[in-house]
């Protein structure tokens, strides 16, 4: 955290088995690669607050080994159950500010967000890519072609003012 950047080496995921029920896996990335992905300083911050606040639970919650995201005994949260308590907090937070103020958002969504909200502000497709951890900036490019469509005119307007000097 000191560099600001944080090391995506593991992903966990629901195996579900027909009468014996389900468990938990963990394994590599989707691209079987790790990445590195800057965070801002207020992200820092509030993982350093977070961090502290599981230490006082216990120091095995904080080892560098540790999940970031993890249950109180330091296994893994379930993708889904975590998904459904995320979507609790959205709706408690609606009814408090008013259902027209905030968009129902699952917590995938936010990854969407995230995306779009860089690559209509500039940001280049592979840096975003490598931050979604897509195997290449094509998937990026096929999956968010929809925030391009209105760049077109910016970039022939940029693109004269070149010309024109």
């Amino acid at each position: 955290m000191d560099a600001g950047r944080l090391a995506i080496r593991r992903s966990v995921g629901v195996v579900k088995t027909k009468g014996a029920g389900e468990r938990l896996v963990e394994g590599p990335t989707k691209t079987g690669r790790s990445r590195v992905v800057d965070l801002d300083s207020g992200t820092v911050a509030a993982l350093r607050a977070y961090r502290a606040a599981r230490g006082l639970l216990a120091l095995d919650l904080v080892r560098d080994s540790a999940l970031v995201l993890s249950n109180f005994d330091g296994t893994h949260r379930h993708p889904e159950r975590f998904s459904r308590h995320f979507a609790g907090h959205i709706a408690r937070a609606r009814r408090a500010l008013g259902e027209e103020r905030l968009p129902v958002i699952r917590l995938h969504d936010l990854r969407h967000t995230h995306a779009t909200l860089l690559l209509a502000d500039g940001v280049p497709v592979k840096v975003v890519s490598e931050r979604l951890g897509h195997a290449s900036a094509t998937i990026t490019l096929t999956v968010y072609q929809h925030v391009h469509p209105g760049m077109g005119r910016e970039a022939a307007d940029r693109f004269a003012a070149l010309l024109e000097g």
